[in-house]
């Protein structure tokens, strides 16, 4: 005998799984199906809103949406397997390695899964070994990649600062995006650098051109009471020049006691650069062997 169900007694249909992460996805984006039409360049909402009822999308919708939105992960809507968006841990593509000449170098640089080089970033906690194996595949398998918006083009690296050599234009803990200089004369008077030797990682502001033929350079601290001095050109292994930094240190208003002291100094008949550099001559050096 067959029975039928009252309408309130029915089992409801059970929605396909893949419709079910669609509807996610759009909860996350803040979609409905008049803006997910707009934005797939559908002409009628039939076809979205059929999927909300419980229709399964068709492989060429599945296509457009994942091609609209690619950060979603195609294992995630097709299949349900891993994390909702590229970039999760199960889901990002592990950084390939590959070794490429630069100069008359030939370096490690590591790039993502469409072939663009990424942006290495080096911690204070690595700089030790940074510093011997700059050049090693191996050491870079330890290290983080990063994309960063306006160094999307070309060999960037990215190194946290350490110690106060560079205060108060660049603060402890700050990270500088630096791209690669291939060759001491490319070095720009005037501007930082990440300065690279078999014992340690300094950033450093360097004044004068360097010619091939010099045999020394001398590094500048911004810090006044840090005193340059001279380096070896043959002990530096990489030069980077400072193209941005990232900090999460915010200025202050301007400290008016500062402003107010250097007023009365000039107003006792003293010489402010005579008192600057008093203060650089007597202050402690800024050489690697120097605490920072």
């Amino acid at each position: 005998m067959y029975i039928k169900m009252k309408d309130s007694e029915q089992q409801p249909a059970k929605v396909p799984a893949v419709v079910s992460r669609l509807q996610e996805m759009m909860a996350h984006f803040g979609l409905n199906a008049n803006s997910m039409t707009k934005q797939l360049g559908y002409a009628a909402t039939s076809k979205l809103y059929g999927i909300l009822q419980g229709s399964a999308p068709s492989f060429g919708t599945l296509t457009d949406i994942l091609e609209q939105w690619p950060e979603v992960s195609t294992d995630w809507l097709v299949l349900g397997k891993g994390p909702m968006l590229r970039g999760g841990a199960t889901d990002a593509a592990a950084p390939v390695l590959m070794q490429q000449v630069r100069g008359d170098k030939v370096v490690v640089v590591t790039v993502d899964d469409k072939g663009k080089e990424n942006t290495v970033f080096v911690p204070i906690p690595a700089q030790a070994g940074y510093s011997l194996q700059h050049n090693e595949a191996v050491y870079f398998q330890h290290l983080d990649n990063y994309r960063l918006p306006g160094f999307e083009r070309g060999e960037y690296r990215a190194f946290e600062v350490a110690g106060d050599s560079m205060e108060p234009t660049i603060n402890h803990r700050d990270v500088v995006v630096c791209s690669r200089v291939d060759e001491l004369r490319f070095v720009e008077p005037g501007e930082v650098y990440v300065v690279v030797t078999p014992e340690s990682v300094m950033l450093k502001r360097i004044k004068t051109r360097v010619r091939s033929t010099d045999t020394e350079v001398t590094l500048y601290s911004d810090n006044p009471h840090r005193l340059p001095y001279g380096m070896e050109t043959r002990d530096i292994v990489e030069l980077w020049r400072v193209r941005g930094y990232v900090s999460s240190y915010i200025p202050s208003a301007p400290d008016v006691t500062v402003e107010r002291l250097w007023e009365v100094i000039e107003a006792l008949g003293f010489d402010k650069g005579e008192i600057r550099r008093h203060l650089m001559e007597n202050g402690p050096s800024s050489a690697p062997n120097a605490q920072n």
